[in-house]
């Protein structure tokens, strides 16, 4: 391991798992009512690799990491190519009258 001064120049991704007591709805049943999760805050979410709770802060951080990489996927998956026999119709060919698309129907 190399040693360096200071905090980290990149926030580091802690895997997350579902809480294993509420199993990640936040909540355990009581007798009579819902009861917050003290295995996980209440988050419903715990680290992976140790199953121990994180703080609120680094729990913040750490789901909005996780949000914006599924945003990305998301937006990575909508700009894809068209897969099959439908790309035929999205792209243009330029084989029609003009340079036009044409699709053979």
């Amino acid at each position: 391991m190399r040693k360096s001064h200071g905090p980290a120049f990149k926030k580091a991704v802690i895997e997350l798992a579902r809480c294993p007591a509420c199993r990640g709805r936040a909540v355990v049943t009581g007798v009579f009512h819902d009861l917050p999760c003290n295995s996980c805050n209440a988050s419903g979410w715990v680290a992976a690799g140790t199953g121990e709770t994180l703080d609120l802060a680094e729990l913040v951080t750490q789901l909005n990491m996780k949000l914006q990489a599924a945003l990305r996927k998301i937006e990575q998956m909508k700009n894809a190519p068209a897969p099959g026999p439908e790309a035929q119709y999205q792209t243009n060919n330029r084989r029609g009258a003009g340079g036009t698309n044409y699709t053979g129907d």
